[in-house]
């Protein structure tokens, strides 16, 4: 069999591309190998050819494939469930109620934390660790969207190079939409076609802003923060907030230098967290130093995650949180679908520009113009 020629796996950049751009440009295409089972010559008689439709799925393909372990059924499961077409929504919730009883079997674990804490490379490093224990993890990252735009980079796995090739891995980068907190309204639904799929250990990182980190809370059992020393009284008001919800605190970049000012952030943390409410009931949260880098601290971290879970098992928080959340689940859901409802109404819409101008040249009241819209809505 002959080799095949390197030059198939040679990237190029595509036409939009910035003018003069070189290898610092982030986003690069890889010229894709011709499908094997085209016969020679077919390829270039259709111009869509290229482009091997997929076969339509029906329930069936999409809960055996994910009960299969099949990653591309996964993953396209996902699409399915993050789909606003109505149709899909339908479908998606008939895969799911088929899904559901081979769900709940994982651990969950939340990661958050202030930007540049290094969130993805200690997930990285904590999934490749899990991995080499013999579990499986699915890694749910949520990559917030532009305000202006709706865009995302979605670039969670060029941050995650080495975890993304193992096989016993799954990441799902998606788009916040704007939502505080940086959570799809989608992940819950996520979570469980994961765990389906046979993950046991859900890993969920947020945008990590500091909005709304209640959101993340309620959709998992472990609720880890992770921070560096040395980064300013600025971020105190974010840090406050947070902290009466995690169930840990790691302090990253303990490693050469800065290990020192780790171990004295730490040993602040503790005394703080002293004083706060457990965000767990029968849990005493700790903070913790160690390395995403050097993978210094990861195995005791685990340990710690694992102590947390025998200990709410034993005790029947941990089934009893699990009974909580979805029934907050139920609510939340509740609430999202009469805001795109309220949104989405044409007479709301209509109502809402000539509102803005009597709003602006104070001819009405705020909250006037709220309670007419609202009268509009259920007229």
């Amino acid at each position: 069999m002959k080799k095949q020629s390197s030059k198939q796996n040679i990237s190029y950049k595509p036409d939009w591309t910035p003018e003069n751009s070189g290898d610092e440009f982030a986003v690069r295409v890889v010229k894709g190998v011709q499908n094997s089972l085209i016969p020679a010559g077919k390829a270039s008689s259709n111009k869509n050819n290229s482009e091997v439709k997929r076969k339509q799925l029906s329930v069936s393909d999409y809960v055996n494939g994910v009960i299969s372990f099949d990653r591309n059924i996964l993953a396209r499961t996902i699409t399915l469930i993050e789909s606003n077409n109505t149709s899909h929504h339908e479908t998606a919730q008939e895969v799911l109620k088929k899904l559901l009883p081979h769900s709940g079997k994982s651990l969950r674990i939340g990661i958050t934390g202030v930007p540049g804490a290094g969130k993805s490379t200690l997930i990285e490093a904590l999934g490749m660790y899990l991995i080499k224990q013999g579990h499986k993890v699915a890694v749910l990252t949520v990559d917030p969207s532009s305000t202006v735009t709706k865009g995302s980079i979605l670039g969670d796995k060029t941050r995650m190079e080495n975890l993304s090739k193992e096989k016993n891995c799954f990441i799902r980068p998606s788009p916040s939409g704007g939502n505080l907190g940086g959570v799809t309204r989608k992940s819950r639904e996520t979570i469980t076609a994961c765990e389906a799929a046979g993950f046991d250990i859900i890993l969920i990182e947020t945008v990590g802003v500091g909005q709304s980190e209640v959101t993340v809370r309620s959709m998992v059992d472990f609720f880890l923060l992770v921070l560096i020393a040395g980064a300013g009284d600025e971020l105190q008001g974010i840090k406050r907030g947070i902290m009466e919800l995690t169930d840990a605190i790691l302090i990253n970049k303990a490693d050469g230098d800065n290990e020192k000012k780790a171990n004295i952030a730490r040993s602040d943390y503790n005394n703080a967290l002293h004083y706060l409410q457990p965000a767990t009931k029968g849990w005493s949260s700790q903070a913790f130093s160690g390395s995403a880098l050097t993978g210094k601290g990861i195995p005791q971290l685990w340990d710690v995650i694992k102590k947390f879970e025998k200990t709410i098992k034993q005790s029947g928080v941990f089934e009893q949180k699990r009974k909580d959340q979805s029934i907050e689940w139920v609510f939340r859901m509740v609430e999202d679908t009469l805001h795109d409802e309220f949104y989405n109404n044409e007479k709301v819409q209509k109502a809402i520009t000539s509102l803005k101008q009597e709003i602006i040249k104070d001819k009405i009241t705020p909250t006037l113009a709220a309670e007419k819209l609202l009268k509009i809505f259920k007229a």
